[in-house]
């Protein structure tokens, strides 16, 4: 009798592994063409702007092929520029697959690269092995606890983390303005930025002459520790648990407030690195408005992806080679590099969809 149902029990076992990674690989395989259709689409739209415009899409894409692929130098230029959206895709991802819409790692991203600026040219002192890992311990300390503010004030007083998060943006990027046009003024300097950070603050570039620099073996380990966390930590099934049922969650023993503060926590210190990079491996000053919005394009390729942080490694490096090859592009053949905005803007409104999506899911649930 006890053969049979250690039998019948490994039988199950079986059925119930066979079952999950069946079920794996189809939202693997369904994830991947969603995201591939989403591409398909914007560039199949910019062709049409082109073409309508009187210009051969064929040519511009080319172009922009061979201007951010086609030699040594354009790719490391364009993993220059997906260096930072590769920060704040993953800071933005593990938040949203809480369920946790963490909009503030732009104000992370700022105060992360003040905070490493500062450092950079306070303790000019310090050797190198010092003062780098200093630089990047005060801006990933500093957008940590910038993002646990609004963490905190939403699992402990349920206050919404969008509206928070967003308004603290604007205190964050509008404070250090007021740093570098105010206390850390450099005298003589047209714009509003800080002092240079010393030699030793910087990082070093991979493929000279391009300044891809170091940030981005962070960003990539960054990345890395990230898809661990979420695929073989309790931790990561904590947050997979609260962001499909936070009510099931709690019941199931799950201290939901304890996983909001941390995802929130994690993806500012994500913002806080991806501030310094920019910092110490290609300003090596604070500059005021330095940003793009680099953090919205994080959370836009964090979006299309559905929070995956494999697919938002991806998609990370397609948004730098966009950005990277755009310019050039325009020099090689007769298309604007507003063609770019045209791509950019074609994804992020299919981000706002399954932004609404989630919004809509979230509210269901609860």
């Amino acid at each position: 009798m006890n053969t049979e149902t250690s039998s019948l029990s490994n039988a199950d076992k079986m059925r119930k592994s066979l079952f999950l990674n069946g079920w794996l690989v189809t939202q693997i395989i369904s994830s991947i063409f969603r995201i591939v259709l989403t591409l398909t689409i914007a560039f199949l739209m910019g062709a049409i702007v082109i073409w309508v415009s009187g210009k051969d899409p064929v040519q511009a894409y080319g172009a922009l092929i061979q201007s951010s692929l086609g030699s040594r130098t354009a790719i490391a230029n364009s993993l220059l520029a997906a260096t930072p959206i590769l920060f704040t895709a993953m800071a933005a991802a593990i938040a949203f697959r809480a369920g946790v819409f963490n909009v503030g790692v732009e104000g992370s991203l700022y105060l992360g690269a003040f905070a490493a600026a500062w450092v950079g040219f306070t303790f000019t002192n310090l050797p190198g092995w010092m003062l780098i890992p200093l630089c990047l311990l005060a801006a990933a300390l500093v957008g940590g606890v910038w993002c646990f503010i609004p963490g905190l004030l939403k699992s402990r007083l349920g206050v919404d983390e969008l509206v928070t998060t967003i308004l603290l943006n604007y205190v964050a990027i509008l404070f250090t303005e007021y740093l570098v046009n105010g206390p850390f003024l450099v005298p003589g300097l047209a714009n509003a930025m800080s002092e240079q950070i010393a030699p030793s603050a910087r990082f070093v570039r991979l493929m000279p002459p391009s300044q891809l620099n170091v940030s981005f073996i962070i960003a990539l380990i960054a990345a890395i520790m990230v898809i661990y966390i979420m695929n073989k930590t309790t931790l990561g099934y904590e947050i997979r648990m609260v962001g499909d049922n936070p009510d099931f969650a709690k019941w199931s023993g799950i201290n939901v407030s304890s996983v909001i503060e941390k995802v929130m926590v994690i993806g500012g210190i994500l913002g806080g690195l991806a501030g310094a990079g920019q910092v110490m491996g290609v300003h090596y000053r604070f500059i005021a408005g330095f940003s793009p919005g680099l953090a919205f394009t994080g959370m836009t390729v964090a979006l299309l992806v559905r929070s995956s942080p494999i697919g938002a490694l991806f998609v990370a490096l397609l948004f730098g080679i966009l950005r990277s090859g755009g310019a050039t592009m325009e020099l090689m053949s007769d298309v604007p590099r507003d063609l770019i905005r045209v791509l950019e803007a074609t994804l992020i409104f299919f981000a706002a969809i399954e932004f609404g999506s989630l919004i809509w899911r979230r509210q269901r649930v609860r």
